[in-house]
């Protein structure tokens, strides 16, 4: 299979990847991005720990590692008429908080809006700069409430 793009040729700026490290016990910092992420403006249309349920599922021992859903529902609106529906497949834009080490936690996110773009899927380009743009406002701050080292 050919990609349509060249991975090796895409920067983490690209896809909009942003990472923090958290200096505190895992299920604390899942609520500290939580309410960080709440306070930037999105709500949490869903969240669940892959670590749980792999474990339930499979017997799979991995560190703890659970996704926020995080989503801004004017944003998302805004994207489907920008992609004509298509970005839904992207939905929500996850946050995820793993434990690299006790009491040592990252906090990961690449940017649905940007991948949408990379991708080809957005149909009105000018709508879409404006989201990708604010989108990376709301993330940017976001990131700053975390407080991260």
């Amino acid at each position: 299979m050919q990609l349509p793009i060249d991975p090796t040729q895409v920067a983490a700026a690209d896809y909009g990847e942003k990472r923090a490290t958290l200096a505190m016990a895992h299920e604390p910092a899942v609520e500290h991005v939580r309410e960080a992420f709440l306070d930037a403006g999105f709500g949490i249309a869903t969240e669940f720990s892959p670590s749980k349920m792999l474990a339930e599922k499979i017997d799979a021992d991995r560190d703890p590692y659970y996704v926020l859903g995080a989503c801004n529902p004017e944003m998302a609106d805004r994207a489907l008429d920008a992609t004509d529906e298509q970005i839904g497949g992207l939905f929500p834009c996850n946050v995820i908080v793993r434990e690299v080490e006790p009491d040592r936690q990252e906090v990961y996110h690449v940017s649905i809006m940007r991948i949408a773009r990379l991708l080809g899927l957005d149909t009105d380009t000018e709508a879409m700069d404006a989201i990708v743009d604010e989108t990376g406002e709301l993330v940017a701050e976001a990131y700053a409430n975390l407080d991260a080292e």
